[in-house]
């Protein structure tokens, strides 16, 4: 139970660990404030994609930002995971976390040098930052956990050395950096898996983690509303308001609205309940799903560029912009529902909806860019009013 309101904050309490039963444990307001420094991160990396997509440099746009984006989400995973499982709310723990706040806004002051030059020192100084306030979490925990000791000294091993690496990696470019970054990558990921499958695994809550990727979901779709209205706000500014533009704007809403439907229609406790590797594969996929949805909203940016010519990309290209992320979105989604047992049926329509959505960008510029915007943001309509109906009315399929 937290203190009252009243009584002096503790600078140190001891990290034994939370109980993964407890009643009604919901996302506190340090963690809420934490997400908030995302928001300015994620909404750097959004406008960098945007940029380079307007400028029809998709190689060079998908490599930044997938660079980006990960360090941004592993920073999130680990705080959040780690909070589940030992936040104190004490002194300590809130410097600590101010820290990695901190950590996030060097981050973002980096990701135009990432972007356009491929200069990661000071993505990679936020990066280190962020990662090694969390090593100093983790040894308290060592330290007041006996139980838990193997596991928490694991993975301060393991982030300490992996940031020496990715510190190394700075000197090293071309092909031998890419090579590097799928080896730290990987190394990134194992970290986990090594702490938690060799020792006692952490006390995380799975209604809590539910409620903090859903919170984050939330996130990143209020970058694409900002998007949106970002993207309209320069067209008037340059009076070129028309139909084509509010139809987009309009489909575009849309879109945000189903996909936040889509993946709010049943919780998530009770799958990452079921097993560790299974929670390993829903947490990992997340990646793709935050992914995607930030890039929708870069996407709807260059296709409102294109539509008043301040974006250098055909329609064909503006469309794909769209129907990528969206997607990649409702199939990861799915494959994720259909661990929880969605019937078989809805697994096909989710890919076959897919396909029509990219079927439709590549119609784009028959149908108008507008109209494949539309028909993309009907379809995951279309689906998702499917899902609702079956879970209304299952018919075994």
């Amino acid at each position: 139970m937290s203190e009252p309101a009243s009584a002096p904050q503790p600078w140190l309490r001891r990290m034994s660990g939370r109980d993964p039963g407890e009643a009604h444990r919901a996302s506190t307001p340090l963690e809420l404030l934490f997400d908030l420094t995302f928001v300015v991160a994620v909404a750097q990396a959004a406008a960098q994609l945007e940029h380079a997509l307007a400028q029809d440099h998709a190689a060079h746009a998908l490599e930044g930002y997938a660079v980006v984006f990960f360090g941004l989400w592993w920073a999130w995973v680990n705080f959040t995971w780690f909070g589940s499982a030992y936040d104190t709310d004490d002194v300590a723990y809130r410097l600590l976390t101010l820290l990695q706040m901190a950590g996030v806004l060097v981050f973002a002051a980096g990701i135009p040098a990432a972007f356009e030059h491929f200069h990661y020192a000071t993505v990679v100084a936020g990066y280190v930052i962020m990662r090694m306030a969390m090593v100093a979490q983790w040894l308290r925990a060592a330290h007041s956990d006996p139980a838990g000791r193997a596991a928490t000294l694991r993975y301060a091993a393991g982030i300490t050395v992996v940031q020496l690496a990715w510190i190394g990696r700075l000197w090293l470019t071309g092909l031998p950096g890419l090579a590097s970054f799928a080896v730290l990558v990987a190394a990134e990921l194992a970290v986990p898996a090594w702490a938690e499958f060799r020792g006692q695994a952490t006390p995380w809550h799975p209604g809590h983690i539910s409620e903090r990727y859903g919170l984050f979901t939330i996130i990143v779709l209020g970058e694409v509303i900002a998007a949106i209205a970002a993207a309209v706000q320069t067209a008037l500014s340059h009076s070129q308001v028309s139909a084509a533009l509010l139809i987009i704007a309009a489909a575009g809403l849309g879109l945000v609205f189903a996909l936040w439907w889509s993946y709010f229609k049943h919780s998530a406790t009770e799958q990452i309940r079921e097993s560790l590797p299974w929670t390993f594969v829903w947490a990992f996929a997340h990646y793709l799903i935050f992914a995607s949805v930030a890039a929708l909203g870069a996407g709807l940016q260059v296709t409102v560029g294109t539509l008043d010519h301040h974006a250098g990309v055909t329609p064909l290209f503006a469309a794909f912009t769209v129907a990528i992320p969206v997607a990649t979105f409702i199939v990861v989604l799915g494959l994720l529902g259909a661990h929880a047992g969605s019937e078989r049926f809805g697994i096909r329509l989710t890919l076959l909806t897919a396909v029509l959505i990219l079927a439709g960008a590549a119609a784009a510029p028959i149908l108008t860019l507008p109209a494949s915007i539309v028909i993309m943001a009907g379809l995951v309509v279309l689906l998702l009013a499917y899902h609702l109906d079956a879970a209304r009315y299952p018919t075994g399929r």
